[in-house]
């Protein structure tokens, strides 16, 4: 009998398993292949850690990352791509390299560093789902790292400054929608009728981006004018995890959307209140230390207070 396998990763929202890319990418994997997972969402009781997620453990092994973990399941003889030639596998390697390195950037950009989509969006979501009081200082330090990966990528001559690079990392991913767009055509998956490891990380990259409700959609109004990937998106959702979502209707949503709101209007408040106390407690004068006056006995209080012997 196969060891169990479990997987923990970030929870899902508007209509999708998961929000988090490279969690997502490893859930439609373990889809295509027929990997039977026990899927953790990590929620507020969590108590491991969350800069590996997602992260696979079957009895002693434990793997982090999309791509070791793939390839870990391959091992495991859950194999999406055994249908692929020699041709086809380096194509696939060839695209998940023009991903990370032209689209990814941008999507990090979209969640973790645009304004606007942090503190209304991106903040409160994962915020939700880290105890107290790490949900006030995690989701800062996610969107640090995801700021540092960007400038490490893209942050050289001639792009110094942010503004530079996110204008070049969006006319980067503008192109590479285009690119998969003209490669996926009239196709139901990127080789043929069957889906595999490129699929997967197309719809790990691209599903969050087209459904999350975002304040600033610049690429994700790019998106949806390409018909063919939103209908990939779709249609992976609707056969693959169909069951995972039964009875999510619009109002669901909407009751989602209101709850939202709620809970970044809290956050917000919370991490005021806490710069607030810091301000304070750095600006507060500092008083000397107090001190203590000096008792001097008299004779008389010295021979009251001294030591007297017990009698025989």
């Amino acid at each position: 009998m196969a060891a169990p396998l479990e997987l923990r990763c970030w929870g899902g929202g508007w209509g999708l398993p998961s929000v988090h890319s490279e969690s997502l990418v490893v859930l439609a994997y373990a889809k295509f292949s027929g990997a039977p997972l026990k899927v953790s969402v990590i929620d507020n009781t969590w108590r491991g850690s969350r800069g590996d997620v997602p992260i696979l453990t079957s009895e002693d092994n434990t793997v982090s990352q999309p791509a070791k973990i793939l390839n870990f399941l391959r091992k495991q003889k859950y194999n999406a791509d055994y249908q692929l030639s020699a041709k086809q596998g380096a194509d696939t390697l060839a695209y998940i390299a023009l991903l990370e390195e032209k689209l990814l950037p941008a999507v990090l950009h979209t969640f973790w560093v645009e304004n606007d989509n942090y503190f209304t969006v991106t903040k409160p979501w994962f915020a939700s789902r880290i105890p107290f009081p790490l949900s006030l200082i995690l989701p800062g330090r996610m969107s640090k790292r995801a700021l540092n990966r960007i400038l490490i990528t893209k942050g050289e001559p001639p792009f110094f400054h942010l503004k530079e690079v996110e204008a070049q990392i969006y006319r980067d991913a503008k192109e590479c929608l285009n690119l998969l767009s003209n490669r996926l055509g009239t196709s139901q998956f990127f080789f043929g009728n069957m889906p595999t490891t490129l699929d997967a990380y197309v719809f790990g990259f691209l599903a969050p981006l087209y459904k999350v409700c975002f304040p600033k959609v610049q690429l994700q109004e790019h998106l949806k004018q390409l018909s063919n990937l939103c209908r990939f998106c779709d249609d992976i959702l609707s056969c693959y995890f169909r069951l995972s979502f039964a009875g999510f209707s619009p109002a669901g949503q909407d009751t989602i959307d209101a709850n939202l709101q709620k809970l970044t209007q809290l956050v917000n408040k919370e991490s005021n209140l806490i710069e607030k106390m810091d301000d304070n407690l750095r600006q507060s004068p500092q008083l000397p230390p107090r001190k203590l006056p000096t008792l001097k006995l008299t004779k008389a209080d010295e021979e009251s207070n001294s030591f007297q012997p017990l009698s025989p």
